[in-house]
Formats: C-alpha cells, sequence, structure tokens
C-alpha cells in the first residue's frame, strides 16, 4: 500500500497524479476503517481528501502555513504529517486530538473547535510575515458553513483592503454541520451551478491579447467590460467586491484540476479565493447518504453503517427536545432559535412539528441571542438552545441586548460540563462564571431528567426576565418522568440527605458523586448531608443561612471551573453578610484546560470523584469526630 510509505509531507512529492488518486482511495479506506471502532469526524474528513493531498503535494507545509476551519476536517493533514499510526487512540485519554493541536506537530500552527476563525488567523500570518520580510504562502481551508460566521465576513473586509498575498480555499459541501441556511449559502448555490464564468473571462483576455499594437490599452479599457461580465455571469462577483480574486468553481475530488486551479491562484497577486465543490461523506454511502448524521460519528458496523449505542435513559438532550414539543403544543408563543445545531440541540423533531417556530440562523451564535431579545419584545417566549461552549461566542449580546432589557428569553444551555472525546475546545465549564454575575439572570441544572422537564416548564411559566436551564452531554439516570411536570419555586434547594457535620452543595451530575461519596463515609461512621443546590442563582439563602447558624462545614461540588464558579458565589454570599467561621470548601476544575478522553477520565484528572470528595470531607472534620472515627 502506498499509505505505508507515507511518514511525512515529502514522501508524497515523488508521487505521480494517479498514484495520488490510489492514495486517496487508501486513505478513505484507512479513516472508515479507523473511525469505526474510535468514533469521530468522519463525513468531513472523507470530503477533504483529495484537497488535502493536493495542499501538500504543491506546497510545503509547515513552512507554508495551512490553517483549517474547523479544525475537525484534519484528519487527512495528520495522516500526511506522520500520524497514521496514532490513530488507534484517536479522541482518546492522552491520545491524539481530535482537532488541530500545535503541541502535536510542527504541521499544525493553528487551533479550531469553534468556526470561523481561519480567516482571522490567516489575515494574521500574513501580516506577520510581511512585516518579518518573509516569502511563505498562506492557505486558509474555510467551509461554507464557516463562512457564514460574522467573524470570518469581517475577516474577509480586511482582507480585500490589505491585499496580502494569500489563499482563501472555499470547502462548498452544502453543509456545515446541519444542512446550511441563509442569503450566503443560497448565493454558493447559484455559483454552482454556473460553470461559463472563468471560461468566457479567458477567452475575453486572450482576444484582447492578440490585437497588435493595441491589445494592451483595449485590456485596460476593457476593465469595466469583464466587471459587467461578472455582474452577468455572477460568479464569484460577492468575493471580488470584497478584493479577493476569485477562482472556481471546481470539483474538489478531481486531483488534475484541482492542482491547476491551486498553482493558477499561487501565481497570482494579493488574496485568491478558490471555490471547491466537495461531497461530505465521500466514498462511504452511509456518510454521503446522510453526512448530517455522520458528522461525528460514534463506532459503527462498516458494513451495515449501523452505529453502536449504548442501552439506556435517555439523553439529557432528547428530554429537552422532547418536552419543548410538549409545551410548545400548548402555547403558540414558545420558538425555538440554534445557531446551526438543531440535531445537536435535539430539535430536529421540533422543527417537523412546527416548521414555522422553528428558527436556524446558521453559524451565528451573536445574532441568534440578539434575534432572541428582539422576539421576546414581541411577546414571543424564544428558547435558544446553545452548546455552552458555543454561547462564549455571544456574550455581548447576552449581557447588552438579553439582561440588561430583562427580556423573556429561556436559554437551554447543552452540552454543559465536560463532553468527553471533544476535549478542551467543547468543554462546557466556564458558562456559570460567564453568566451567573449578569443582573436579571436566573440559572438552573438539574439532577434527573425528570428535573430537567420541571425546570423547562419553570422557565417557560417565568415572565420576569431572562432564565437559563444548563444540562450535560450524558444520559439521564432513568428517573420515571412526570406526565405534568410542576415548576420549581425560584431559587430554592432541595436536600437529599441529612448531615452532621457537613453538607455537600453539588449541581446536576455531581449528585451522583455526592451520594457515592456519603456512602463510602456512612461505612466510617459519618454522616453526609447532601443538598441539590438546582438554582445557581439566586441561591437558596434560607438554606445556606440555616447552615451558617448550625455551624455546619460544607463542600460544594461542581464540573465548572473554581475560579468565579458556583462555589464562588458560596464565599460572596458569606463575605457579603459578614459572616467569616463557615469553613468552605470547593471541588471543581482548576485553572487548566481538561484535554480530551471520556468525562469519568476528565473527572478523576481534576478530582471530581468519590474518593476524592470522601477524601476532602474527612479532612474537613471537626477534631473531635476525627478521634471518635479513628481519623488522624
Amino acid at each position: 500500500m502506498l499509505l505505508d510509505h507515507i511518514n511525512g509531507p515529502q514522501d508524497l512529492k515523488a508521487l505521480t497524479v494517479a498514484q495520488l488518486e490510489q492514495l486517496a482511495e487508501e486513505i478513505r479506506q484507512f479513516l472508515i476503517g479507523k473511525l469505526s471502532i474510535t468514533g469521530g469526524h468522519l463525513a468531513p474528513n472523507l470530503g477533504v481528501v483529495e484537497l488535502t493531498l493536493a495542499m501538500h503535494y504543491l506546497f510545503n507545509s509547515p513552512d507554508d502555513k495551512f490553517i483549517f476551519d474547523v479544525g475537525h476536517q484534519s484528519y487527512v493533514h495528520k495522516i500526511i504529517t506522520g500520524r497514521k499510526d496514532q490513530f488507534d487512540t484517536l479522541r482518546k485519554y492522552k491520545g491524539l486530538c481530535g482537532f488541530v493541536k500545535r503541541s502535536e506537530s510542527e504541521h499544525d500552527v493553528w487551533e479550531a473547535g469553534h468556526s470561523s476563525t481561519s480567516l482571522s488567523a490567516a489575515m494574521g500570518m500574513a501580516l506577520g510575515r510581511d512585516l518579518k520580510g518573509g516569502t511563505n504562502r498562506v492557505v486558509a481551508v474555510i467551509g461554507d458553513g464557516a463562512l457564514t460566521g460574522g467573524m470570518a465576513l469581517e475577516a474577509l473586509n480586511h482582507i480585500g483592503h490589505e491585499k496580502r498575498n494569500m489563499m482563501v480555499i472555499l470547502n462548498d459541501n452544502e453543509m456545515s454541520i446541519a444542512p446550511n441556511v441563509g442569503a450566503l449559502h443560497h448565493y454558493l448555490g447559484k455559483i454552482r451551478t454556473d460553470r461559463h464564468y472563468q471560461k468566457a473571462k479567458d477567452e475575453l483576455q486572450m482576444l484582447l491579447n492578440k490585437i497588435p499594437a493595441i491589445g494592451g490599452k483595449l485590456a485596460k479599457t476593457a476593465e469595466r467590460f469583464k466587471d459587467s461580465l461578472k455582474y452577468l455571469l455572477v460568479s464569484g462577483i460577492l468575493f471580488e467586491q470584497f478584493g479577493l480574486t476569485y477562482l472556481g468553481p471546481v470539483d474538489g475530488h478531481d486531483l488534475h484540476g484541482l492542482m491547476e486551479i491551486m498553482k493558477q491562484a499561487d501565481s497570482m497577486p494579493g488574496p485568491v479565493l478558490v471555490h471547491v465543490l466537495t461531497v461530505k461523506g465521500k466514498g462511504y454511502k452511509p456518510a454521503e447518504a446522510d453526512s448530517h448524521k455522520w458528522h461525528g460519528a460514534s463506532p459503527y458496523k462498516i458494513e451495515s453503517g449501523q452505529m453502536v449505542k449504548a442501552v439506556g435513559p435517555p439523553m439529557y438532550t432528547k428530554v429537552f427536545g422532547d418536552m419543548l414539543i410538549q409545551m410548545a403544543s400548548e402555547d403558540e408563543r414558545i420558538v425555538a432559535i440554534t445557531p446551526a445545531m438543531p440535531g445537536g440541540s435535539g430539535l430536529m423533531e421540533f422543527a417537523e412539528k412546527f416548521p414555522n417556530r422553528m428558527i436556524d440562523v446558521g453559524i451565528a451564535e451573536q445574532h441568534a441571542a440578539t434575534l432572541s431579545a428582539a422576539m421576546a419584545l414581541e411577546g414571543l417566549k424564544p428558547v435558544y438552545a446553545v452548546y455552552s461552549t458555543f454561547l462564549q461566542r455571544a456574550y455581548d449580546q447576552v449581557v447588552h441586548d438579553i439582561c440588561r432589557q430583562n427580556l423573556n428569553v429561556v436559554f437551554a444551555i447543552d452540552r454543559a460540563g465536560f463532553v468527553g472525546a471533544d476535549g478542551e475546545t467543547h468543554q462546557g465549564v466556564y458558562d456559570i462564571a460567564f453568566l451567573r454575575h449578569v443582573p436579571n439572570l436566573v440559572i438552573m441544572m438539574p439532577k434527573d431528567e425528570n428535573e430537567l422537564r420541571r425546570m423547562m416548564k419553570t422557565a417557560i411559566l417565568y415572565d420576569e426576565g431572562p432564565i437559563a436551564v444548563r444540562y450535560p452531554r450524558i444520559s439521564g439516570v432513568g428517573v420515571a418522568l412526570d406526565a405534568d411536570p410542576a415548576p420549581i419555586p425560584i431559587g430554592t434547594w432541595e436536600s437529599l440527605r441529612e448531615g452532621d457535620a457537613f453538607e455537600i452543595l453539588a449541581l446536576g451530575p455531581m449528585i451522583e458523586v455526592a451520594e457515592q461519596a456519603a456512602e463510602l463515609l456512612k461505612r466510617e461512621g459519618i454522616n453526609a448531608g447532601i443538598v441539590n443546590a438546582r438554582f445557581i442563582k439566586p441561591l437558596d439563602e434560607r438554606m445556606l443561612l440555616s447552615f451558617a447558624e448550625s455551624g455546619k462545614r460544607l463542600l460544594v461540588l461542581e464540573e465548572g471551573s473554581q475560579q468565579g464558579g458556583f462555589g464562588s458565589s458560596i464565599l460572596e454570599f458569606f463575605s457579603i453578610r459578614g459572616i467569616y467561621d463557615v469553613p468552605v470548601k470547593i471541588i471543581g476544575i482548576p485553572d487548566i484546560f481538561v484535554e480530551h478522553g471520556s468525562i469519568q477520565q476528565q473527572r478523576e484528572e481534576v478530582g471530581l470523584t468519590a474518593e476524592q470528595v470522601a477524601a476532602e470531607l474527612r479532612a474537613m472534620l471537626p477534631r473531635r469526630i476525627k478521634r471518635v472515627t479513628g481519623q488522624t
């Protein structure tokens, strides 16, 4: 096999185009085989095999800078740059990252787990190169879905103004994760159907150049005519008006055509956009047929395409989607809003039942937030369904447009807490810290799937301002679901187990960890109280004051950032009231980025385990109890 002999980009240089085509097929089979065991982003990477091969064949990484947007479409790049032997560890703890990772290889020059960053990064690298007097290439590969992000359009504006030498490759597969939406998507569709512009432009140039003596002058005079031709034939005019030279579209699976157009782009001064048409999931029929499902695949059976999924309670995301449908059938105010994540946010069935009340804005988290604010002003009840890690991108709009105006927007914050294999770019561990200090906002987190349903009922009935419910990327605990969930009084906690000397204040999945720790201590004759601190904001002040009066020691357990998190709010509560004698211990995520692995491994890394909690509780025991229980 050719792939056996590819240990770096230099090994591609001696191959013929025919051999590259064979290598492309071998890489596809390699990915299909490896990801059937590990899972991962299959469809995006099957679509960029030839494109990635052409880039490494023509150019010289790492001197030439390759930037992938988003970084999950870099598997082929990783294979070519000497990491194919690590694919058995893909997305596993201490193994190969599922995104571009600078610490893995000198060929990984920019990390991105979020969309629409590549053009800004490429512009920065081009400016840095020019200021240092360099001559290397800068190549950004951006998906058509990522191009809908506002940051990408800001960068295009700057790129066109500066006119620096760089290449933008628009990987157009008509998809981001879900099918793309918006005017830009439809504009690209127009370009896909028009194959005549480049030919007409070339023929015009050839004709002018053949005219003796005056050809050059006529060519200059004809610029306006050429511009008119562009408008008539549609192709690329948007990008050319931004100041980029547009080339394409070209078949992204035709190596000959790809390399010819990329050579042409490389020879042109200034920024050039190469429009490449690819098929997401190319080479694996199940993935081609449903690239949405196969964007991020769990392990699967290659022959049948059947994904291997654990049997058990439904995911919190599924519970959210089902409950939203139930409430929307009773309340016509409810609309669902998502930034390009209808499937991941559990809204596909909602979209089928209420197509006019399901709004997918594309990769535009900021727009989604302000849109929600304005819809709330119109008397609707917008439910903004968004991953915790993506909500970071809409922080200004949350503060300025929603909370400052105290509008009735419901935030459904999915993937709150550790996310497992997606790793550090996707960990939902910062939203408590960046949300809880914003005035007017209520924040909740359920201990189980039935409480999630109750919190959703609470949120829809709450008409006093914005309210958020955050929930994890795991299955529920298997409790029975109330047919008609009752709302929960705002700011009330729930005592789950009575304790003697101290109480564990736990959030969401940490309730289970607290229960396990309490059982360990019970064997030693120590009774640990457990509180379901389901309201992160407002706090249950009555319960906290009762703990202070009774001399309880408090341990706060949260799958979130220690800095500025839920535990910090407990310390602030006592400090503001001049109560300085309540011992408070916080177990959360320290000041580090936690990398990919299983959720359990991530919890073990930071001490969010029953054993560690039990050890911390023992250390907090009063001295007299330590003597009674034999602790020293």
